[in-house]
């Protein structure tokens, strides 16, 4: 063997060496920081979100980058979490109440004089399936109540499980807030960094980070805001029906709007139902009216403006991904799961395109 290619056979090995050895550190240092990656990744999505405003700080404090990072990050925490942390106390609150009043009420409607015979008897008992329905009427309100005392006592132990993780809560928070701080003053150099050790074209790493921050503001500004307008919208409704627990209910309806257009009738549709029951009849057409048209439309008519435009996903992959993200990652999996959902497309692309020689040429039918 040459001395020329013992160097190159020297070369590679070195380089396989050096190789293994990166891998291995980053496996240990995963390890390492795994409590806190979520943090990170959130305080990343963060920085992203709000570096125009941190941008327009800088400009008013003539250069402060210091000063204006840690305006930002005070921001975040007075508008965004420290409201949130508020409506986590009242959603506790009616939770509580709702759970609590769940059985009473069941009770109630089981000894009461059948109402629903009462209001349907008339003139609906021949209509399909109602008349198979009314002596049926306490099973069916006896399990509209366990449904809804099984929300309730789920949310209420959710939240008492957050409350024993106060502790953790803080720290967690502290970290986020402290790696938003990082990222808004170094985030652009940690960026190209990061782009540089990535063995891709620098066109193959910009569709990546154009995708990674388009599906972020898309989730945000779509998903989020969606679930508020139309929590809002039901919850008030609710409230004006005269059901206790409104705020609860909305908040369900606003975590249930990740379902594309049937989300929150899940919540509202057994509302009707009660309603009617009971004899309501007014507060029962009026909610499925308001709920039907006004709830149903600003999904209808956001959505595709919100959420659509930007991660350019099927609305059956969005669902997928959102109830996989929360199922694997919580709350946060609302973001983390399209953000992923949208990155394994694009690096298939890139796939499809890095391979286009080889690959066979199938058409579809």
């Amino acid at each position: 063997m040459s001395q020329k290619n013992e160097v190159k056979a020297s070369t590679r090995l070195q380089r396989w060496f050096l190789l293994a050895l990166a891998l291995l550190i980053t496996v240990a240092f995963y390890r390492v920081v795994e409590p806190f990656v979520i943090s990170v990744l959130m305080a990343a999505i963060f920085a992203g979100m709000t570096r125009p405003f941190y941008l327009w700080m800088v400009k008013k404090t003539r250069g402060r980058e210091v000063a204006s990072a840690v305006l930002t990050v005070l921001a975040i925490l007075i508008l965004l979490i420290g409201p949130a942390i508020f409506f986590v106390g009242m959603l506790a609150n009616e939770a509580l109440n709702v759970s609590e009043s769940v059985g009473p009420w069941i009770q109630e409607q089981a000894e009461n004089p059948g109402a629903i015979e009462l209001w349907l008897g008339n003139w609906a008992r021949g209509l399909p399936l109602v008349g198979d329905l009314i002596p049926e009427r306490e099973v069916i309100l006896t399990k509209l109540g366990e449904i809804a005392g099984m929300i309730g006592g789920f949310l209420v132990s959710g939240l008492a499980s957050a409350t024993r993780g106060t502790v953790n809560f803080i720290f967690q928070l502290c970290i986020m807030l402290y790696a938003n701080y990082f990222f808004l003053r170094t985030g652009k150099e940690t960026l190209a960094k990061i782009m540089y050790l990535i063995p891709l074209e620098s066109e193959q790493e910009d569709r990546l980070v154009a995708r990674f921050v388009s599906v972020t503001r898309a989730t945000l500004k779509g998903t989020l805001v969606i679930g508020i307008i139309q929590g809002s919208l039901a919850g008030l409704a609710f409230a004006v029906a005269g059901i206790d627990g409104a705020i609860f209910w909305g908040t369900i309806m606003a975590v249930l709007s990740i379902i594309p257009a049937v989300g929150a009738a899940f919540v509202w549709i057994p509302a009707v139902v009660y309603l009617l029951a009971t004899s309501q009849v007014f507060a029962g057409v009026g909610l499925m009216i308001w709920c039907g048209i006004v709830v149903g439309s600003s999904d209808n008519i956001l959505r595709p403006i919100l959420v659509g435009k930007d991660t350019k996903m099927p609305d059956l992959l969005v669902l997928l991904s959102t109830l996989g993200g929360i199922g694997v990652y919580g709350a946060l999996g609302v973001i983390i799961g399209p953000i992923i959902a949208a990155l394994f497309l694009t690096v298939w692309e890139l796939y499809g395109e890095a391979f286009r020689d080889i690959l066979p040429d199938v058409k579809p039918a």
